[in-house]
């Protein structure tokens, strides 16, 4: 698939117009197609241009981590509404790299009840790679900025969706990023082991930093543990799976990779896909998935148990509609 300069220059043109900086100075060829010959500046020179912006120069963002070259342009864009709430005020370090977003440490203001933060922050879409979303969001409300449900009487914006014009997209990524941000707020109300949320912006979402700042908490698959040790944790885990059964909510990829291990706890993360149980014509299979890889993961710590019994009693218990009725083949 070639790639489409003209859309890329266009787009990175309004970014950097907000920070003064050059259009010469980041451009594409347009019509050559081409970069232009002049050299490239540097990650700390880009840093640089940005700290001379008039927020940068009332304190208002700072940077210690230094970033890629067009990775502080995106990474202010998506940050700077938080500074000027007052919830963070450092950029300390990168955690996490993603096909989708990057999560990065930050030093939380004085005045929260905590000392880090973790900004999930969401890659331009020039440089991301979003999966293929259609099947986690049937029967999902589409959700504007302020988390709440787009009516269908706006035409404008269901109209946009449907033709899968810029505009269309650009809301159906808000959507994605806020059906995470108040799942998170409403399971962390039901007592579910996930990251407490505290902010949410067009492109990020900040919540409660797991881990320690030179040692962020690993994920499941990257841990070692004993059989007695893993029990307990693989009970956390599906209490928090069926807790969400409860009220009508599935994950939608939960794996050792998006489960979080750290001084004895799990914490559950990543739920942009989060899929309804009762409006989903896929949502026992993806359920059903969910549950397998979860004990897949905890029987190469000594914890075997059966996925498809499991999967079956709490569908049983918690969902009104019955498994074969949603049933397709699994996929790996």
């Amino acid at each position: 698939m070639s790639f489409d300069y003209n859309n890329y220059a266009d787009e990175f043109d309004g970014i950097a117009a907000r920070f003064g900086i050059a259009p010469e100075e980041h451009t594409i060829n347009r019509q050559a197609g081409k970069r232009p010959r002049k050299a490239k500046k540097t990650a700390q020179q880009i840093t640089a241009d940005l700290a001379e912006t008039p927020h940068a120069q009332e304190g208002v963002f700072r940077i210690t981590y230094k970033p890629a070259r067009y990775e502080a342009i995106w990474l202010q864009s998506s940050l700077e509404p938080f500074f000027t709430q007052a919830l963070i005020e450092d950029v300390l370090a990168l955690v996490k790299g993603g096909k989708e977003a990057n999560v990065y440490l930050c030093k939380a203001t004085p005045h929260l009840h905590v000392a880090y933060i973790a900004a999930k922050v969401y890659r331009p879409r020039q440089f991301r790679n979003l999966r293929n979303d259609k099947m986690y969001r049937e029967g999902r409300e589409l959700l504007n900025s302020l988390g709440l449900p787009v009516k269908d009487r706006d035409n404008r914006e269901m109209r946009a969706v449907r033709n899968k014009t810029n505009f269309g997209a650009e809301l159906t990524h808000v959507s994605w990023l806020m059906h995470e941000y108040v799942t998170l707020q409403r399971l962390h109300a039901l007592g579910a082991a996930v990251p407490l949320p505290i902010g949410v912006g067009d492109n990020a979402i900040l919540m409660d930093f797991v881990g320690a700042p030179t040692r962020p908490a690993p994920v499941l698959h990257g841990v070692t543990l004993t059989e007695a040790e893993a029990q307990p944790l693989f009970a956390e885990v599906v209490r928090n799976i069926e807790l969400m059964l409860q009220h009508g909510m599935i994950h939608g990829d939960l794996s050792a990779y998006n489960i979080l291990y750290w001084e004895g706890k799990v914490t559950l993360i990543d739920f942009p896909q989060v899929t309804l149980s009762e409006s989903n014509h896929n949502a026992y299979r993806i359920f059903q998935r969910d549950v397998r890889r979860v004990c897949e993961c905890f029987a190469m710590h000594g914890v075997n148990r059966d996925a498809l019994a499991i999967a079956e009693d709490l569908w049983e218990r918690h969902v009104r509609l019955a498994p074969d009725r949603t049933m397709q083949d699994d996929e790996g």
